[in-house]
């Protein structure tokens, strides 16, 4: 027989393997959403078309152009990316410590909702703080509150003492307290707001115009992790970095630590960035695919957070305790607070006139455990002078009128009466209330005209 076969019905001379190859290649391809020719990875989480939806929405919604159209965004547990080169040449990957698909995914989706132009997440909240002090040099100037947090104060003690750093510790509460130590030496100007844990507020406006006027190559540096970005966003407010513990709100769960920077200068991204790549402090990719997943419920447990801690703070003031929250209109910074922020967190503190106390409350609650950290489902109690604030020695914490029996309540997302009738039993059993035929009251809060009547019946 001579000549070619017949074709058969519905016979496609294409070989099979051609077929599969093309539909293949469709399937993956390498094109992302900014049009880049990258191997497969999730793309940035902002939308498509550019459009800017409630934060509630944006902290659910992202985008994705993994080859599987996978729901969840993958984990890309390498170390490794395989290069297509000799050289490596045009590959978005090629080291963990570099850069990571999963990683790279959650800091385009930070950004969106921190309203920066780039966000780094790294190790720890500390890990942080750490990468913006690398920008400092010998000699430089760095101006900060009375009333920090522990570990930034040592970090600070130690650069003051290891690295030729001056640092000056004022009440930033008062701009003009700030206004007298800037000069042409500051490099950073290091806030928080509201501090912890004598939640006291820090007017970001105010300070940022004078600390650019002094030194315009001054960094305005804001912790905001205290009220997270569904809260706060302090790039707005002047700051030029801002950072916050992602192990506190914005995971949820306390199942990880991450840092997280945030910044609108590309050329200050890229100075953070060099730190990050260089020390190998960048968020692995099993954490990051866990902050990821955190930061999707942060409005509706900060929302039942907050809610609960107003209830608590007004219990607490109610019943003669001085209580620290800037939800309640006795706050001396309430407007203040409220100027800049959408919400007042779920912290609070309060003292009782005695650490012995205090210790006793701390011991005696059930649903409150005891322990540092904050922003997790989960209502916190402790005695920061002995928890948190416990590296910064006893004579410092009287100079900064640190209270040793101030008690701190990091709230949760608990059923609030259940969380009140808890708090009542443990300052009850702690002898921190006495109870009256008008009800009860803090201890040293007792009303005179009272004082005679007083029980020693437990609530």
């Amino acid at each position: 027989m001579s000549g070619s076969a017949p074709e058969r019905p519905g016979y496609d001379p294409e070989p099979e393997s051609s077929r599969s190859a093309q539909a293949l290649g469709k399937a993956i391809s390498k094109i992302d959403l900014d049009g880049h020719d990258f191997p497969p990875s999730p793309a940035p989480s902002s939308p498509r078309n550019g459009k800017r939806y409630a934060l509630a929405t944006e902290l659910v919604y992202t985008e994705g152009a993994d080859q599987y159209n996978a729901s969840s965004t993958p984990i890309y547990q390498s170390a490794t990316f395989k290069q297509t080169s000799a050289g490596g040449e045009g590959a978005e990957y090629d080291y963990t410590r570099s850069g990571n698909p999963t990683r790279t995914h959650l800091e385009r989706h930070l950004a969106k909702i921190m309203r920066a132009e780039r966000a780094l997440v790294v190790a720890s909240g500390m890990g942080a703080l750490d990468v913006i002090t690398r920008l400092l040099r010998p000699g430089d100037e760095v101006v900060t509150g009375d009333d920090l947090y522990g570990g930034t104060n040592r970090l600070l003690k130690y650069l003051a003492t290891h690295g030729e750093i001056i640092v000056h510790h004022v009440d930033t509460t008062k701009p003009d307290s700030v206004r007298c130590v800037l000069g042409p030496k500051t490099a950073i100007v290091l806030l928080e707001t509201p501090t912890n844990p004598l939640i006291k507020i820090v007017d970001i406006p105010t300070i940022a115009k004078l600390a650019h006027e002094a030194n315009p190559q001054v960094l305005v540096v804001v912790d905001n992790t205290m009220l997270s970005p569904l809260l706060q966003n302090p790039l707005e407010l002047g700051a030029d970095i801002v950072y916050e513990s992602g192990t506190k709100y914005l995971s949820g769960h306390h199942d990880l630590m991450a840092g997280v920077l945030a910044v609108n200068s590309s050329a200050l991204g890229e100075k953070l960035y060099f730190t990050i790549n260089a020390s190998g402090c960048g968020l692995a990719p099993f954490d990051s695919w866990l902050l990821m997943r955190g930061m999707k419920t942060l409005k509706v447990r900060m929302e039942q957070q907050q809610s609960n801690a107003q209830m608590i703070a007004e219990f607490l003031e109610a019943h003669g305790f001085n209580v620290r929250y800037p939800g309640l209109k006795s706050h001396p910074q309430y407007e203040l607070h409220n100027s800049m922020a959408r919400g007042a967190g779920a912290v609070l503190s309060f003292e009782t006139g005695s650490v012995q106390v205090s210790e006793r409350i701390v011991e005696a609650a059930k649903l409150w455990g005891i322990s540092v950290s904050f922003g997790c489902v989960n209502s916190l109690i402790s005695m920061p002078c002995r928890m948190s604030h416990a590296s910064i020695d006893a004579k410092t914490r009287q100079e900064r009128a640190l209270p040793e029996d101030i008690i701190r309540l990091c709230v949760g997302i608990e059923d609030v009466d259940d969380l009140i009738d808890d708090l009542s039993r443990a300052l009850a059993s702690a002898g921190a209330i006495k109870i009256t035929p008008d009800g009860f009251y803090a201890v040293d809060r007792v009303p005179p005209a009272k004082l005679d009547t007083l029980s020693n019946n437990i609530f």
